[in-house]
């Protein structure tokens, strides 16, 4: 990991990342699955460390809550980044179906996977 990797703890304040918003331009649920588009891709070194590590992570798809535990931000502030990066076309986000009221069952065999790994 380099010094000037995202990945590493920096100080700065949440509010700083998103601008004082607590609200991205698209509001997201947590577990939205989060994909990198063509155009991401493409811009990904025009963007600021913080989205250009979303973009980089959204290779594959990872939900939020995902995002924010790997660039170690508070999962609000995951939200605001990366609604405004699907707002740019630079993601784009899928949600799990809800049939009768019940999550999709892949979500949640997913999320129990994730915390029996922690």
């Amino acid at each position: 990991m380099t010094p000037d990797s995202p990945f590493i703890k920096r100080r700065i304040r949440p509010y700083a990342l998103t601008g004082g918003r607590t609200r991205g331009e698209v509001d997201l649920p947590i577990e939205a699955q989060i994909t990198a588009t063509r155009k991401g891709t493409a811009f990904i070194e025009q963007l600021t460390a913080e989205n250009r590590a979303i973009v980089g992570l959204a290779t594959q798809p990872l939900s939020i809550a995902e995002i924010s535990a790997h660039l170690d931000v508070a999962l609000g502030v995951a939200r605001v980044l990366v609604g405004d990066l699907v707002a740019a076309g630079l993601v784009y986000s899928t949600t799990a179906e809800v049939v009768d009221d019940r999550p999709d069952l892949n979500l949640l065999e997913r999320v129990l996977d994730g915390l029996q790994a922690l």
